[in-house]
């Protein structure tokens, strides 16, 4: 007798093939769709939202200094005289310690005398005339002084050095388009100036200040 051969096992269809390849490509699919997260910009998880703007924070900031420097500010010549009395007293009365020396809120009217640079010297009534009161008009606006003059922005709120650097300049560019902005500083020569701004005691005798708010009459 002659022995049928074994019949050999049948391939899959390829319609077969398919659905298995559909199966596993939706379960893929699903198993993606479960592990990822939607983020929206500007929200929680936004990585954008994580990278430091110094004209955000600019934009933020300046205006609560200006509120706190006007609320604090101290007639000039009264701070002049306490100053020349007890610099350690007035310090601990009227200055934000931080920096290169302590900040001083400061308020006066005054005639702007010449000016070299943006930077304006002025006559203030009651302030002793050792004592030389100047004001930054810009362009360029230097220091940290407006930064630094709440007490209340400290380098540990920042990635380093260079964040803490360009919050200040921020601050000031900020200024410069609030106070600043309407302001011919090269027509301010004989002009009366009522400033409230602020000032780093560095030289008791020599007050640079930085306006948060400046008026010409």
């Amino acid at each position: 007798m002659t022995l049928q051969a074994e019949r050999a096992p049948r391939r899959p269809t390829r319609s077969r093939g398919v659905v298995i390849g559909t199966v596993v490509a939706l379960a893929v699919v699903a198993a993606t769709a479960y592990d990822t997260r939607i983020v929206t910009i500007g929200g929680e998880h936004d990585v954008q939202a994580e990278v430091f703007s110094p004209a955000t924070f600019g934009a933020k900031a300046f205006p609560e200094i200006r509120a706190s420097v006007e609320t604090r500010a101290v007639d000039a010549a009264q701070l002049a005289t306490e100053l020349g009395a007890d610099k350690a007293a007035a310090t601990t009365k009227y200055g934000i310690s931080g920096g290169t020396g302590p900040v001083f809120p400061v308020k006066f009217t005054g005639t702007v005398g010449e000016g070299k640079s943006g930077l304006y010297k002025i006559a203030v009534a009651g302030v002793p005339p050792e004592t030389t009161v100047r004001v930054q008009t810009g362009p360029a606006i230097n220091g940290t002084d407006l930064r630094d003059a709440t007490g209340t922005i400290g380098f540990g709120q920042f990635k380093n050095q260079i964040e803490y650097q360009n919050a200040g300049a921020a601050i000031n560019d900020q200024m410069k388009k609030d106070v600043l902005a309407g302001i011919d500083n090269a027509a301010l020569t004989g002009k009366t100036v009522t400033v409230t701004g602020v000032f780093r005691l560095v030289n008791p005798k020599n007050w640079l200040v930085t306006p948060v708010a400046m008026s010409v009459q």
